[in-house]
C-alpha cells in the first residue's frame, strides 16, 4: 500500500535529521493519512480513500467530494479517483442532457 494521498498526491519527502552535533542522517517525512468514508451528492454513494488530513480540511472548504474533484488535475489523483471524477462527469452530462 502506497503511501500516497488519493486526492492530493502528497507522497513522502526527504529530509535529514540533525544531531546536536550537526551531523546529518538521511530520514523520510511521511504524509499524515488517514482512511475517510467520503459521500458524493451527485452519485449518491460513499467511497473509502487514504487521503491526507490537510485534504479533508480542503473537502470541507470546498463544499464536499464533488467540487473538489470537478476542479482538481487528473495528474495528483489516483486512479480511483479518476475513475469516481469520470463517473460524476457522466452523471452531471446525463442531468444536463435531460
Amino acid at each position: 500500500m502506497s503511501r500516497r494521498c488519493e486526492l492530493t498526491g502528497v507522497g513522502p519527502m526527504v529530509g535529514h535529521n540533525v544531531s546536536h552535533s550537526n551531523i546529518k542522517t538521511k530520514r523520510r517525512f511521511l504524509p499524515a493519512l488517514s482512511p475517510a468514508t467520503l459521500a458524493s451528492d451527485a452519485l449518491g454513494q460513499s467511497f473509502r480513500l487514504r487521503i491526507t488530513n490537510a485534504a479533508l480540511r480542503t473537502l470541507d472548504h470546498r463544499g464536499g467530494l464533488d467540487p473538489f474533484l470537478l476542479k482538481a488535475s487528473d495528474e495528483e489523483l489516483s486512479p480511483k479517483a479518476q475513475k469516481i471524477k469520470r463517473q460524476l462527469k457522466a452523471k452531471l452530462a446525463e442531468q444536463v442532457a435531460a
